[in-house]
């Protein structure tokens, strides 16, 4: 490409939902999320206030904090402005650094924390950008690079011992001769999902049972629940669900970061009952052999370890596979800084065939886990087996260009970009403090978030 649009502008907007009046979201430990975003744009010569010359990126938060994460997007700034598309995307891994190995912002890092967050929100803006300017859906630009393009993209350092560049290389060309034929089934049956929507830990019986009931009649066939509040209603609410189900359709748990490491393994033995298919996050998000205790003391009861929403780099990622800590690879799409990190995870996981089942929900993330399923698919990993990516259902009305989920299935997502644009009216709306869904819940007296 040529040198392409000149990037003139960084601004951000704090960008919050009052999702805990209804306790969307809720679980053990996050237990009234207001689903949130930093939410960057990428201004440029060319656009003028045009969307489709601009650049747009987000990372998912839940509320309070939000601000910090929108500073260090801005502190960000600098090393973005100026810079045209070209330059990016000719040196992009150089680019890529320039943030993350920062040598004073590293600090407060390095690549992860807040610093990491919001990487991944300016970078996935370029992204979004890069996207737009080729007049591409993400997952296509990505899934037709050459191999020996697409490797020089792909943040690899420090990753020689499990993967090199030239096993990478070996990978995507092993798979670039049948993409099409696999891209042909994704445009026939999409990619499967379970959802999550029916299962917060906040929903009372009869919501979870209405939910629930819509859904199986929509063709759903994995369910997630959230656990680890109470023992006894875990169980209560485990068979519920199952009794709603079936034993045919899958279910499974989620702890998010709960218990100590004991504690898990005791706690789902009696779940073993309702045959989940995995526990979800049973302890420390950090902690790498307590992940492997449990998932060795788990396995014989059939039930797998899925982590990853909270993995903070790449790094943590090897460790896990390599320990044999994680049994389902939950990659999330803000969580690690962008697509070039992503695509290093998801190649140590086709390497070592650990089963990617990204993390979505939230604010943008199915957006993002749609392109990123499809590219992986395509591309990278080259099958399905034992994989399902999240779904959640809120919120999608407030983006441009929404997802599309139809017969259990995320279908390929058609416009231009990494379709995470969020419409001018849900900006000025929910924008904080001072979008009018919050003055109006300010001026009737309603606690608004400090």
């Amino acid at each position: 490409m040529s040198n392409g649009p000149k990037i003139t502008g960084l601004w951000v907007v704090d960008l919050r939902f009052p999702t805990s009046e209804t306790l969307d979201g809720s679980d053990a430990t996050h237990t009234d999320p207001d689903y949130s975003a930093a939410y960057v744009v990428l201004d440029t010569d060319e656009s003028d206030g045009n969307p489709s010359r601009q650049g747009h990126g987000l990372t998912f938060t839940i509320g309070r904090g939000t601000e910090v994460v929108c500073a260090c997007c801005r502190a960000l700034a600098p090393f973005v402005i100026g810079k045209t598309l070209g330059e990016i995307t000719g040196g992009f891994l150089k680019f890529y650094r320039s943030l993350t190995n920062q040598s004073q912002l590293r600090w407060i890092g390095p690549e992860k924390g807040v610093v990491h967050l919001a990487t991944a929100a300016v970078v996935n803006a370029v992204w979004d950008l890069w996207g737009k300017v080729e007049g591409k859906p993400v997952w296509q630009l990505v899934s037709e690079m050459r191999p020996e393009y697409l490797v020089e993209l792909i943040e690899l350092r420090y990753l020689s011992d499990v993967l090199t560049k030239t096993e990478a290389l070996d990978i995507l060309r092993d798979l670039e001769p049948s993409r099409n034929m696999r891209l042909q089934a994704l445009i026939a049956d999409g990619y499967p999902a379970y959802t999550t929507s029916a299962g917060w830990l906040g929903y009372s019986d009869e919501k979870i049972t209405s939910l629930v009931n819509e859904a199986v009649k929509a063709g759903w066939n994995h369910f997630k629940i959230k656990v680890g509040a109470d023992l006894e209603d875990d169980i209560r609410r485990c068979r519920l669900i199952r009794r709603l189900i079936g034993p045919d359709r899958c279910l499974m748990t989620d702890a998010n970061q709960r218990w100590d490491v004991p504690e898990a393994i005791e706690w789902m033995k009696p779940l073993a009952e309702f045959d989940p298919m995995w526990i979800e996050e049973p302890t420390s998000p950090d902690d790498v052999l307590g992940h492997k205790a449990i998932a060795d003391a788990l396995r014989p009861l059939g039930i797998g370890v899925a982590t990853g929403e909270m993995c903070q780099n790449r790094v943590m990622f090897k460790q896990f596979m390599q320990a044999g800590a994680m049994d389902v690879c939950q990659i999330d799409s803000c969580r690690l800084g962008s697509i070039n990190e992503i695509l290093a995870v998801l190649l140590m996981a086709a390497k070592l065939g650990v089963p990617v089942c990204p993390h979505a929900g939230g604010v943008g993330l199915c957006q993002y886990v749609n392109h990123l399923v499809m590219l992986d698919y395509i591309a990278i990993s080259g099958t399905m087996d034992n994989r399902v990516a999240e779904y959640v259902s809120h919120l999608h009305e407030h983006f441009v260009d929404p997802w599309e989920v139809r017969r259990a299935a995320y279908r390929l997502p058609g416009g231009a970009g990494y379709g995470i644009t969020i419409r001018p009216e849900s900006l000025e709306a929910f924008a904080y403090p001072g979008g009018a869904e919050w003055k109006r819940r300010l001026a009737a007296g309603r606690v608004v978030q400090a």
